[in-house]
């Protein structure tokens, strides 16, 4: 069963609507369009299979501790300098992704660096179905 990919509050959230909205009006720049496309292939396999092969799926341990919950990286590019990563986690719903950060691969940088990486926080659960 697909999952819902969600975007983290308020960063994320704010990030995929600017990019939608200046897709939308062809607003991007070439380099902004490379980036918008291997994040679109990304999040189709991310709601598909968390474990897709390409997307080279591991739990980050370091973040974990810090926030708490199960945070998981999964690449948008490989062999590339600074290849961007994606970093997200289960919930808040079932059946949802929510993705957290998009950020340069930080192991590029000194030991420690995925305790400087922010990520956003998750989104509020969607409400419960009335009855009728």
């Amino acid at each position: 069963m697909p999952f819902n990919i969600r975007m983290g509050v308020p960063e994320m959230e704010a990030f995929w609507k600017d990019l939608g909205t200046r897709r939308s009006s062809n607003r991007l720049d070439a380099g902004e369009m490379k980036f918008f496309k291997k994040l679109v292939k990304t999040l189709n396999y991310l709601s598909q299979n968390p474990r897709h092969n390409s997307l080279n799926c591991h739990e980050i341990d370091d973040l974990t501790r810090k926030y708490g919950l199960k945070i998981f990286q999964s690449y948008l590019e490989n062999n590339t300098p600074a290849a961007g990563r994606l970093f997200w986690a289960y919930g808040p719903d079932p059946q949802d992704i929510t993705v957290l950060a998009i950020e340069p691969h930080p192991e590029d940088q000194k030991r420690g660096a995925y305790q400087r990486i922010k990520l956003s926080a998750l989104p509020k659960r969607s409400p419960p179905p009335k009855k009728n």
